[in-house]
């Protein structure tokens, strides 16, 4: 058993004080008034005083990290996912950008192989970015290796299969029927890296899309009289908006009025490549060499290569750009994320769900990560708050 007893817990209603949770095994047992819930005898108990829980984070756009990049490296995943804890994160989708369909299959069989003993995040399932994406909008992917949608070469693309989320250019020639075979085997579809224009991205949207890869990027400005798929993916209740706040990919003003508009279909990422968490300098990303400074990572021409953002920095980063409060930042990444997945057991801290926790500082900063009721990492210090914060 785990007694958690914060300064404040993050719940479905907002935030509350004076609260206690009781986790037993790898589940919330309890969620109570501390004065209705005491510790038991035999329970290990977390000194929370001055923090505040929320649930564990999701990362649904996360290309590698710790020196090492999936689509290069699949068999990584794992090795990965034990350091993820660090940053707040309990689940994410290991993202495999456009590469042959071999090393999709690749890292289908490695995240549904989970090591003995793991202790670290959970690796949910795949988001496959590409090879079915606009040429013309493909951002740090291999041109060579995009093709037009072919239904017959993703029968086994279901999320059974370890595949939860893909992402592909709905204007494409055979488009719609990928979308609806997809979605149809329980697969979250996403609109990116597209020259979609408004009808078409809508089009997309009645096929099944139901999320847009990181709004902004790898897609046509937005315009007054041809809004295009930015347009659409912020005008559409239907859909969940995937968004990089760390400063370089969106401005922080746009992000601004991005909140103001959609902050409740508001889903952060990281799109964080091989360099987080490392020094400037040269890594991998897909079949690229990208270069990293203390900001950002690009290729040889300047184009955006990922970024190298943390959660928990995009999590204090959207605060920061928007005011808005703890609680409502923390939502973007946790039970918006889980609800979209459909993962009726993660983003909430309710009785009967995951125990996956993040104890935070009044600033934001993780303090501890706790994953299936087990606690996985423990901070021993923490940086002060910067705007932009990587």
């Amino acid at each position: 058993m785990l007694y958690i007893k914060p300064e404040t817990i993050i719940t479905p209603a907002g935030e509350r004080s004076g609260m206690a949770v009781l986790v037993v095994d790898d589940r919330i047992e309890a969620v109570a008034p501390a004065a209705d819930l005491p510790c038991p005898v035999a329970a290990q108990q977390i000194d929370a005083a001055g923090l505040t829980l929320a649930p564990g984070y999701i990362d649904l756009q996360f290309n590698g990290g710790f020196g090492h990049d999936f689509t290069h490296e699949p068999d990584t995943i794992w090795d990965v996912a034990e350091q993820l804890p660090r940053f707040g994160v309990t689940s994410f989708l290991p993202t495999i950008i456009t590469s042959p369909l071999a090393m999709v299959a690749h890292a289908q069989r490695v995240v549904q192989n989970r090591p003995k003993n793991h202790a670290g995040a959970h690796p949910l399932g795949l988001h496959v970015e590409g090879p079915y994406l606009n040429p013309q909008k493909k951002g740090a992917h291999n041109p060579a290796l995009i093709r037009e949608p072919n239904s017959a070469e993703i029968h086994g693309w279901t999320a059974d299969s370890g595949i939860l989320l893909v992402t592909l250019a709905p204007e494409l020639p055979g488009a719609h029927s990928m979308i609806e075979q997809l979605a149809a085997n329980g697969v979250l579809v996403s609109a990116g890296h597209s020259l979609a224009t408004f009808s078409e991205a809508t089009a997309g949207f009645a096929a099944g899309i139901r999320y847009g890869t990181h709004l902004f990027n790898a897609m046509p400005p937005l315009h007054h009289r041809e809004p295009g798929l930015a347009g659409a993916l912020l005008a559409d209740e239907r859909v969940t908006i995937g968004l990089i706040p760390d400063g370089v990919h969106v401005h922080p003003g746009l992000i601004r009025v991005v909140w103001e508009a959609a902050g409740d279909r508001l889903n952060l990422v990281t799109d964080a490549m091989g360099a987080m968490a490392m020094p400037p300098g040269v890594y991998e990303l897909g079949t690229f060499s990208v270069t990293v400074d203390e900001q950002r990572a690009t290729l040889a021409d300047g184009t955006l290569a990922g970024s190298i953002v943390t959660m928990d920095a995009a999590v204090r980063n959207l605060v920061a750009y928007t005011g808005c409060c703890s609680a409502d930042a923390v939502r973007t990444v946790t039970t918006i994320p889980a609800d979209l997945l459909g993962l009726t057991h993660k983003g909430r801290i309710v009785p009967g769900h995951d125990a996956d926790f993040v104890l935070l500082t009044p600033d934001l900063h993780v303090k501890h990560t706790i994953i299936g009721g087990k606690i996985c990492h423990e901070a021993r210090e923490h940086r002060t708050n910067q705007l932009i914060d990587q």
